[in-house]
């Protein structure tokens, strides 16, 4: 494991290699746009998505950047914990429930996937994620800040938690061509 870590901290700037797998950046955009078109975009406007971020913006609308900051750290103690009021009411949600489902039919093509609200908070996931706020990071910015339409693909990285070479891909979850919010999601770059 730690000869892996060592070898893609080496080539993190523009590609990796490991075994048969060689990736530069970009070198995957392709195939995860259509993968993403396949799997993701038919149902990014399906009512239990859209409806679930929607009330919870209603829901956020007056938190603060202090609020935020500790409902983040509440997040992480919950999950470091293994578990926890906030990490186990998103955890059961139906929107996880319905993201779980998206991600099984995927066929392990996507490793995990999450949705994010206005502020970048977690809405539902498929998965646990390390932290409950996305809104100060790339994957948040880059498509939910770049407005309607907007998809951002990361680079292609070994993830320690799905034991996978993945990127991730994040989009503009939008209503009547306003954007509400985000998802964020891990495709498996071996299965592409």
């Amino acid at each position: 494991m730690r000869l892996i870590k060592f070898l893609l901290a080496a080539a993190a700037v523009t590609s990796i290699s490991f075994g048969a797998l060689t990736a530069s950046a970009g070198e995957y955009d392709a195939q995860v746009k259509a993968a993403y078109e396949k799997h993701v975009a038919p149902w990014l406007n399906d009512p239990s998505v859209v409806n679930a971020i929607k009330a919870q913006n209603d829901k956020h609308a007056s938190m603060d950047a202090a609020a935020i900051d500790k409902a983040d750290k509440d997040w992480r103690a919950q999950k470091k914990a293994g578990g926890g009021a906030m990490v186990d009411a998103v955890l059961a949600n139906p929107l996880s429930e319905f993201l779980k489902g998206k991600k099984a039919a995927a066929g392990g093509i996507i490793t995990e996937m999450f949705v994010m609200d206005n502020k970048g908070m977690n809405v539902g996931q498929s998965d646990v994620t390390s932290d409950y706020m996305q809104g100060d990071e790339a994957k948040w910015k880059k498509s939910y800040g770049a407005g309607a339409g907007a998809l951002f693909i990361d680079e292609v990285e070994f993830d320690d938690s799905t034991k996978s070479f993945q990127t991730q891909v994040s989009g503009t979850v939008s209503e009547g061509g306003t954007a509400i919010g985000a998802i964020t999601i891990g495709m498996n770059v071996e299965k592409l």
